[in-house]
């Protein structure tokens, strides 16, 4: 018997049929995927930390080149020695806090009755002790994120920075060169010894950013929301570290 491909509920079978069939295959082809998909998020954060103390492929004065990813591993563990996780007085000792959601940490301190962890990252560059901490804000349009790696006296060695959907040649230049580099040797603490942060500050008057005790930086030209974010993020998150950067006195 013939089926009739006229009617409307064979069309609407035929619909049915595939998007089964086709959410079956997106479905099977996404599971597939998710080892590689979480391999490239692993490498990328370690790159990202990295790059942060000075780890990186730049060539250039220009160049924000990363340890590419099919070394980035064993350049992971040459440099990064230790990473802790924070949780209020205890500190662990955790191989694996760089992958610690602290997106879902920040929310999750909402409740008062939670103790948000805090993930850290010892390192080693040139002989000389270095910290790594995430950071995470809000930018103009979305959210804006990024590592800090800082010495024991919580001096800037160096930042790398990211967004989700900043403005193209105004917000989204917080990941370019000349404007991360501005923060290397940059003081989170004022004169008084008093936790600061770093400003990003509209007519800083310091082109060649030469005041390193000023806690301020050049603000991007036209991007002043997204500028107040970095600001913000910087001030918010590292100030939270400050009780274990003192135990290290």
């Amino acid at each position: 018997m013939a089926i009739d491909t006229d009617k409307n509920s064979y069309t609407v079978i035929f619909a049915i049929v595939m998007v089964l069939v086709v959410g079956s295959i997106l479905a099977g082809l996404a599971q597939g995927l998710k080892p590689m998909v979480k391999a490239n998020e692993r490498s990328e954060i370690q790159q990202n930390i990295l790059y942060a103390m000075g780890v990186d492929a730049n060539e250039n004065p220009s160049d924000v080149e990363f340890v590419s990813t099919d070394i980035v591993e064993d350049e992971f563990k040459k440099f990064i020695t230790k990473q802790y996780i924070i949780e209020g007085d205890k500190v662990t000792e955790d191989s694996e806090a760089y992958l610690l959601d602290i997106k879902k940490e920040e929310s999750q301190a909402k409740d008062p009755n939670y103790t948000r962890k805090l993930p850290l990252f010892e390192g080693e560059k040139d002989g000389k002790p270095i910290y790594v901490i995430p950071i995470r804000g809000k930018g103009l349009w979305d959210a804006i994120w990024g590592f800090v790696a800082v010495n024991k006296d919580m001096v800037v060695q160096g930042v790398f920075f990211d967004h989700a959907g900043e403005t193209p040649g105004l917000g989204s230049e917080i990941k370019q060169r000349y404007f991360m580099d501005d923060f290397e040797g940059e003081h989170l603490f004022n004169d008084s010894g008093a936790f600061e942060g770093i400003t990003v500050a509209k007519g800083n008057a310091d082109p060649k950013n030469d005041r390193k005790t000023d806690n301020a930086v050049d603000a991007i030209a036209g991007a002043t929301i997204t500028g107040d974010g970095v600001t913000a993020m910087i001030k918010k998150d590292l100030r939270m570290y400050v009780p274990y950067f003192k135990t290290l006195k």
